[in-house]
């Protein structure tokens, strides 16, 4: 799917970027079933009906937080690094994209005034969810993909 990147660093998955321009009727899902977010879209005609349903108890074990961004306005450049703290490269997003954030580490830099929407799982562990480090200088930034 050419509106769909899964980025991928050696064989580990960090990132499912969704396009804005991505459309496709049905359902789609773009994670796969063992990641602890899932991430699909929708597409349905009008009249189309959707069964009630509730959600039933189910114990998970989730190890580390994923996070889901949805950008409504602006731009947004995503560094990707690995868990050791070195920079690989980074994407671009713009309104109506989408990103599942699946593993390694991430650093964001805002090029357009943005809005967006941030979804991951709780309860939220306040600073010890995460660990910071100091972000890579501007001049060894990689952008790959489409520039918006």
């Amino acid at each position: 799917m050419e509106h769909v990147e899964h980025v991928r660093f050696g064989e580990q998955l960090y990132a499912i970027i969704v396009r804005a321009s991505f459309r496709e009727p049905g359902i789609t899902f773009f994670s796969s079933p063992e990641l602890s977010q899932q991430l699909a879209f929708m597409s349905h005609p009008q009249g189309k009906s959707i069964a009630p349903h509730r959600h039933n108890k189910v114990t998970r074990e989730v190890h580390f937080t994923q996070e889901v961004l949805l950008i409504q306005k602006g731009k947004l450049q995503v560094d990707f690094y690995t868990e050791a703290e070195e920079y690989l490269e980074s994407r671009m997003l713009g309104a109506g994209d989408i990103i599942l954030l699946c593993s390694g580490a991430h650093g964001f830099h805002v090029i357009e005034p943005i809005e967006m929407f941030e979804i991951k799982q709780g309860p939220y562990a306040g600073e010890n969810d995460k660990t910071r480090f100091p972000e890579v200088s501007a001049s060894e930034i990689r952008v790959k993909g489409p520039a918006l």
